[in-house]
């Protein structure tokens, strides 16, 4: 690779040497500065020049960023040090990964995931299935969220690294977010530009909905970062939620659809009372499925599809499925008495399936406790409809309790005052009645307190409920 055509492939301007730094050129991989060594490239949002120097002293072949700030053009001159300025951080991200693919894993049969909700678990699942059929296979989802993210180099490390350390993949699953952005400011086109980047054979779209506030307004604004993904997929297979109407809209070369009732498709999975059926034939029942809610089962749909979509027995895609077991907070059952429930509900979607699901679950004349975690620094819109759908939600059986969580959370997740009021508003304004606790752990130990054996706790919430697991053990 020349180091001008890489400028050039991310609309880029090179400072500095116009030359590789290192004496051995370009490695081949890109990542973080902390980790890099002689000849790595690094891509980093900002860097300054401290930052400059530091990848000066460790031989790196060069970097990209798309802010430099604190006399890191000078600092690049003045070492003769190649940087490259580039207005958009996802192109130099895009041809990372696409690169690092291409080097790295050229043989691998890729799967990309996006949509709004149930990526991660359909992503694990399909992960899951071609591990247990004995494939070598790697997804970035984890149960953190730390590496399902493609605004940095993360993937294209993951990736390097595990070929590097244990041989060529067999399958590479990805999951991209359907909207992404950094600072405040969307950047548009993410999904298909990244799903591009992998050259997909399978694409799966779980379904489109209001999240990311903010960065999209409306769910128009939703489906324009979405409806390019299927060319991006290009002859690949898309695997599409037939339920789903801006699904529907959405214009694919080679579809295969998954729906919650009966399809009259030989290209599609669907389910019934008794099971999930393919080409008529119930492949799966009801009674083996590790998870019974709809959202769930609708996620199951999703990677047995894209699985029956790159060839893989059906013997082993039910084997797979029935050995599943869920990502931590994908509705997790944390405790038997009372019964605690665990999920990352976060948008208004997740948030009144999985309330629905619950409920179906409740024994008669017992209470359903929710315990909702506001969502920190993500402004009032998005916390304005996740109220709205709590209250959409709400009846007699239940109790609601808030936390603000600032024992648990980083500076990046504060819930400010506004985020609050909109809450407690929208709430008081629809007679709801509610606690709301500061720390996490005080919410926790006042619900277990008031909560009858017989009960069932429901947690949900991003950043500020993934502790409480933590804090269950402690208390309980």
């Amino acid at each position: 690779m020349d180091i001008q055509d890489l400028a050039n492939s991310i609309n880029g301007k090179l400072v500095g040497n116009d030359e590789f730094f290192s004496i051995d050129g370009f490695t081949g991989k890109f990542t973080f500065l902390n980790d890099s060594h002689t000849g790595d490239i690094v891509i980093r949002h900002w860097i300054d020049g401290t930052g400059v120097e530091m990848a000066f002293n460790k031989n790196i072949a060069c970097l990209i960023t798309q802010t430099p700030k604190d006399g890191a053009v000078e600092m690049a001159r003045k070492l003769n040090f190649p940087l490259i300025i580039t207005d958009k951080i996802e192109l130099a991200n895009a041809y990372a990964l696409s690169h690092t693919i291409s080097k790295f894993s050229p043989s691998s049969t890729n799967i990309v995931i996006t949509g709004t909700n149930g990526k991660s678990t359909t992503s694990h699942l399909i992960y899951h299935i071609l591990d247990n059929a004995g494939y070598h296979v790697l997804t970035n989802t984890d149960s953190e969220s730390e590496f399902n993210t493609l605004i940095d180099p993360m993937v294209s490390k993951l990736i390097s690294d595990e070929v590097e350390k244990n041989g060529q993949l067999d399958y590479l699953v990805i999951e991209v977010s359907e909207v992404q952005g950094w600072l405040g400011k969307l950047m548009k086109n993410h999904a298909a530009l990244m799903t591009d980047a992998i050259n997909p054979k399978v694409g799966v779209i779980t379904n489109i909905a209001m999240d990311h506030i903010g960065l999209v307004n409306t769910i128009d604004d939703v489906f324009e970062e979405i409806k390019a993904v299927p060319k991006a997929i290009a002859n690949g297979i898309c695997v599409l939620n037939h339920d789903d109407e801006l699904i529907m809209k959405l214009k694919a070369t080679n579809p295969f659809y998954t729906s919650m009732s009966k399809l009259d498709d030989k290209n599609a999975v669907y389910f019934d009372e008794d099971g999930i059926y393919y080409d008529d034939e119930c492949v799966l029942a009801t009674e083996d499925l590790p998870f019974t809610s709809s959202h769930f089962i609708q996620n199951i749909l999703s990677a047995m599809g894209a699985c029956i979509s790159l060839g893989i027995g059906m013997d082993k895609i039910v084997e797979g499925v029935k050995s599943y077991e869920a990502l931590n907070r994908r509705f997790a059952k944390v405790c038997d008495e009372p019964l605690i429930y665990d999920d990352f509900a976060h948008n208004p979607d997740g948030i009144k399936a999985t309330i629905a699901e619950t409920r179906k679950l409740l024994p008669d004349n017992q209470k359903l406790h929710i315990v909702c975690a506001i969502r920190g620094s993500r402004g009032v819109e998005i916390n304005q409809l996740n109220v709205d759908a709590l209250v959409e939600s709400m009846d007699e059986t239940m109790d609601l309790t808030l936390s603000s969580s600032k024992d648990v959370v980083n500076e990046l997740n504060v819930v400010e005052d506004d985020e609050k009021e909109v809450f407690f508003n929208t709430l008081s304004e629809n007679n709801i009645d509610f606690i709301h606790f500061d720390n996490l752990a005080n919410c926790l130990e006042e619900v277990l307190r008031k909560a009858d054996k017989k009960d069932i706790i429901l947690l949900i919430g991003a950043q500020g409920m993934d502790p409480a697991q933590t804090l269950l053990d402690d208390i309980i």
